[in-house]
Formats: C-alpha cells, sequence, structure tokens
C-alpha cells in the first residue's frame, strides 16, 4: 500500500457485489431490511469500490462475510477479494471471511488464503455467523490466524442486519457482546484483535476488554462520529489513542460523511491523524512510526 500518497486507511469496507458469480436471492430479505434500516441501497461492484476510494486517496481493507452456514446465501469468493488486491496494490487490502461452523476444513481453507493468495487478515461476525467467539468450534481458525500474526475483525454490539425482521431474522444479538473476545485475546496472545462498531449497547464492555488485553483495537465503523458514544471518545483521546482505528463499514457509511462528522465529533488534534493512519499501519504491518511515550 502507497501509504505515503493516502490521507487515511479504512480498515472496514465490505465487497458486496460478486463478478465471478451469478447474483444469489436467497436470503435477499436480509437486504431489503438492511436497506430500510440504514437508509442506503448502494451495491458497488469491487472494481467501483476501489475506484472511489482511489479517487478519495483513502486505502481500503476490504472483505466479504461467510454466513453459508447461519443464512444459507453463498458468499462472495475470498479469493476475487484477494485478486483484486493483488492488482491494485497501492491502495487496497484484502481479509478474507470464513464461516467457523467449517471447522478444520476452514483452517485449511484459511491457511491456503494466506500462503497462496496473500490475504492479510480475517473478519468475524458473530451475530450473522451464529457462534460466540469464544467457542472452541472457531479454534481451529483462529489458530492459523495466531501462527502467521495476522489481525482479525469482529463485529460487536447491535446488528442491523435483521433489525426490523420478523424474530430479528432469527439473528441473535448476544453472539457479539464484545466480552466475549476476552476469552479469545487470552488463549490468542499473538493475534490481534479488532472490535468492530462502537458496541452499543455493550460500549463499556468494549472498552474494559481494549484496556486490559494489548492486543485488543477498536475500529470507529457502522457510525457517524456524531452520534458516538462519550465515552469512546474519552477513551480514544487518552488511554487508548494507539489502539483506535478509522473504519466506515462503506457502502453502508460513506468515508467523506464519517471524515466530515469526525472533525466534529470531539476527538483531540494530535489523534486524529493516527487513528486516521498510522495506527492501521502499525495494526497492518506497514511502515509506521511507533507511539509516542507519554
Amino acid at each position: 500500500m502507497n501509504t505515503e500518497s493516502l490521507i487515511a486507511i479504512d480498515v472496514h469496507t465490505h465487497a458486496e457485489v460478486s463478478c465471478w458469480n451469478p447474483f444469489d436471492n436467497y436470503g435477499e430479505e436480509y437486504d431489503r431490511a438492511a436497506d430500510k434500516y440504514f437508509r442506503s441501497s448502494r451495491r458497488p461492484t469491487i472494481a467501483e469500490t476501489i475506484a472511489y476510494y482511489r479517487e478519495q486517496r483513502i486505502g481500503l481493507v476490504m472483505f466479504t462475510v461467510d454466513s453459508e452456514s447461519q443464512i444459507g446465501r453463498r458468499r462472495i469468493p475470498n479469493e476475487e477479494i484477494a485478486e483484486a488486491a493483488r492488482d491494485n496494490p497501492d491502495i487496497l487490502i484484502a481479509f478474507a471471511s470464513i464461516d467457523p461452523h467449517k471447522g478444520r476444513m476452514g483452517a485449511r481453507e484459511a491457511r491456503r488464503l494466506i500462503e497462496e493468495h496473500g490475504v492479510k487478515g480475517f473478519k468475524f461476525h458473530p451475530t450473522v455467523q451464529g457462534f460466540h467467539p469464544y467457542d472452541r468450534m472457531a479454534w481451529p481458525l483462529y489458530e492459523v490466524i495466531a501462527e502467521h500474526r495476522l489481525p482479525a475483525i469482529f463485529h460487536s454490539g447491535h446488528s442491523g442486519i435483521g433489525s426490523g425482521m420478523r424474530c430479528g431474522g432469527g439473528l441473535r444479538l448476544e453472539y457479539s457482546n464484545p466480552m466475549h473476545l476476552d476469552d479469545v485475546a487470552i488463549d490468542f496472545p499473538d493475534m490481534q484483535i479488532v472490535i468492530a462498531h462502537p458496541s452499543w449497547p455493550w460500549q463499556d464492555e468494549a472498552l474494559s476488554v481494549a484496556m486490559h488485553k494489548p492486543n485488543v483495537w477498536l475500529d470507529l465503523s457502522g457510525w457517524s462520529p456524531r452520534y458516538f458514544p462519550q465515552q469512546l471518545v474519552q477513551y480514544a483521546n487518552t488511554l487508548l489513542k494507539d489502539r483506535v482505528l478509522f473504519g466506515s463499514d462503506f457502502p453502508l457509511i460513506t468515508p467523506e460523511r464519517w471524515m466530515k462528522d469526525f472533525e466534529q465529533a470531539g476527538f483531540r488534534p494530535e489523534v486524529r491523524e493516527p487513528i486516521l493512519k498510522t495506527n492501521a499501519m502499525r495494526l497492518l504491518g506497514l511502515t509506521a512510526p511507533a507511539p509516542a511515550a507519554d
């Protein structure tokens, strides 16, 4: 990634449309509910997303969410995103998503994606994938990620996916309580864990885990900074300033809107560049200055 030319690195963007596989309309009701919840129906291709981010001079981490066991919808191929990253190394880093229910087969896939396709991290969504992060079912996957010292992003808090559907679409919010990551952080200290989104209604739990476990980070995706809980801003300004990351949740939220609202959200001037860029550079193994000593 050509970090010198970038103004920021967005660690949380979604691949929404596959150009390799035909559209799978199974479970499309989740899309319609999400459109209503987020008031957005943007579904760009991977190429369209890359072109947009290049125009904005923002690097991006992109992934899909493999929820084939829980929802039954065919995922976007991880290899498709990895190929896009190989073709656009100046701006795109590929993360993969593997349903933890795939067990050791999933672990074999993770190793192949890392060693043959250059994947640089992984994304989990406990609510949509239907598992507790501490479930030993996921351990084979975590072992591969930790062995390669790669980061893993975990959705936390409320989920817009399923919101407003009958029975919430059968999706359980409790899976995404960030306190469930405490056991994972203990057993896998070499895996950098990113708690994604303001973790409402468990924001204090997320802050506690990040404060206690030095391999736990926070990304600020999924919400406009105008609506961040006060304690999240407070810790990002002080005790956790070196482990807080810019993420948008594109295409649900655009980086333009996020960054505009970020300027007015009470973040101190000295933490803005680390949050927008240099903290992500350290997480992703790119060249970045070490955090200044207090």
